[in-house]
């Protein structure tokens, strides 16, 4: 169902599951974020749900970015009149429904290979199915830069939604202009820059597996899409032939640790996945070096390290669209992204996925807020868009959170200690893995129906009334 701001939304979808019920019926997903999870673990692969789900190290930020919502208790308030209630609010000066978006999500397509038509059909079942459910919700969807699927077929199926686009910065400048220039012809209203990821993090559940999805050319569609990065391979593939030609190309085998050249199933299968991914007839991929060409030249590529604040001015000057910074975790380092001309800040820390024994995320939001609200109220904003004063409360400029958001309580929680709306991850994936576009819509639609409830028996009528005074801080 559309997610309307004016509807109490928390009543109808409550009512329709115990009506259902009446007949035998149970919801799509399970609404318990835990039982969401444990189903969506037995229905995926194993390497899929290690993908996904996985965090750094002991995964003491997984854990701690859940449990430190435990911490921020919400107050009942009684005998006030929230008969009619809105979720409806407004970021970067577009009216949402609700203050949730479809956070990005790469290798999407690891979450749906176990349905049917397998790791060949994923790509498809992937973010299609994503954008058919924010469709209909109306919810904002951050584009991946590893999305499963190129961009523009994720806008076109999206038609009139809200779409922003998630940009990894790579390593060749040209690339990043061609990802912002398609981005903005894909009618993206933001770019999302994530600096949390310059480097992988150690994520033990897929270090164990031996497995990276991009090495296998999944969830690298935005790349194999590009006419810079294809410009790429054709150089690569023309520098590996001359060197072959000559003689100089390395055999791959030299000192005593490497590994054996001898093909083994798991090397077919990876070399069959890097065919069936790359445009072009899988056969012919099989049989020219283009397919595995474009995996070497996007492991070459992704990310840089080199990246510092000033480097921000750059991109400012490359794109009209408002840009926010995302997995910013100190408040120094918001009003460093402010004053080299972010338009907003996303509070995150890569759903843990990125440094171990870390921060919660929610216990770094509070202070980030009050540093964007001190900054921008000191004049200090080197936003550049001109778009970005409408609906933050941080003084004009949005704060957004992510990174352990499972439940609608856990959005109020976040929007009451200042955040302007929250970004949804994990939850919607598993939603996703268990029933595809019904499964997104489904969870979707429950963390919209409990933050619509909460705000109910905490007495509050609309978004913007939510604050540190429904919380017992």
């Amino acid at each position: 169902m559309p997610t309307n701001g004016g509807m109490n939304i928390g009543r109808t979808v409550q009512s329709a599951i115990y009506r259902d019920g009446v007949y035998g019926h149970r919801p799509v997903v399970p609404t318990s974020p835990d039982a969401l999870a444990d189903a969506a673990r037995r229905r995926m692969t194993r390497t899929g749900w290690s993908y996904v789900s996985g965090g750094a190290g002991a995964q003491r930020t997984v854990a701690a970015n859940r449990e430190a919502f435990g911490r921020y208790r919400i107050v009942p308030r009684q005998m006030v009149d929230v008969g009619e209630r809105s979720l409806a609010t407004t970021v970067l000066g577009r009216e949402l429904p609700a203050p949730v978006l479809f956070g990005p999500v790469g290798a999407l397509e690891l979450a749906v290979q176990h349905q049917r038509g397998g790791r060949a059909a994923a790509p498809r079942n992937a973010e299609p199915a994503l954008a058919r459910a924010a469709r209909d919700l109306g919810l904002p969807v951050v584009i991946s830069s590893q999305a499963s699927t190129p961009m523009e077929q994720t806008a076109a199926l999206l038609g009139d939604g809200p779409r922003w686009f998630q940009l990894y910065w790579s390593s060749d400048d040209a690339l990043v202009e061609s990802f912002v220039s398609r981005a903005e012809a894909s009618g993206c209203e933001a770019i999302v820059v994530t600096l949390d990821t310059h480097v992988l993090g150690w994520r033990t559940a897929d270090l164990d597996l031996g497995y990276l999805p991009f090495a296998r050319a999944e969830g690298i569609a935005q790349y194999l899409s590009d006419p810079r990065f294809r410009a790429l391979v054709e150089a690569r593939v023309r520098e590996t032939a001359g060197a072959s030609a000559s003689g100089t190309a390395s055999s791959g085998t030299e000192g005593e640790g490497a590994t054996s050249n001898r093909p083994t199933p798991a090397a077919v299968r990876s070399l069959l996945s890097m065919a069936r991914h790359h445009p072009g007839p899988t056969l012919r991929n099989l049989t020219q070096p283009h397919a595995r060409a474009a995996v070497e030249t996007f492991l070459q590529v992704f990310s840089r390290s080199t990246l510092t604040w000033a480097d921000l001015a750059w991109l400012r000057e490359r794109t009209s669209l408002p840009i926010l910074v995302k997995g910013i975790q100190h408040p120094d380092d918001a009003r460093a992204a402010l004053d080299h001309g972010a338009d907003g800040i996303i509070v995150s820390n890569h759903g843990g996925r990125q440094i171990d024994n870390a921060v919660a995320s929610i216990d770094a939001l509070a202070p980030v807020v009050d540093a964007v609200r001190a900054h921008a109220g000191d004049g200090g904003s080197g936003g550049g868009s001109g778009e970005a004063g409408s609906g933050g409360a941080s003084g004009g400029v949005p704060v957004l959170f992510d990174s352990g958001v499972r439940t609608g309580a856990d959005v109020f929680t976040a929007l009451a200690l200042g955040a302007d709306a929250v970004l949804l991850g994990r939850p919607w994936v598993y939603g996703l893995a268990l029933a595809g576009a019904d499964g997104v819509r489904a969870v979707a639609e429950h963390v919209l129906a409990e933050l619509d409830l909460t705000m109910a028996l905490a007495g509050v009528s609309a978004t913007d009334q939510i604050g540190r005074h429904n919380l017992a801080l």
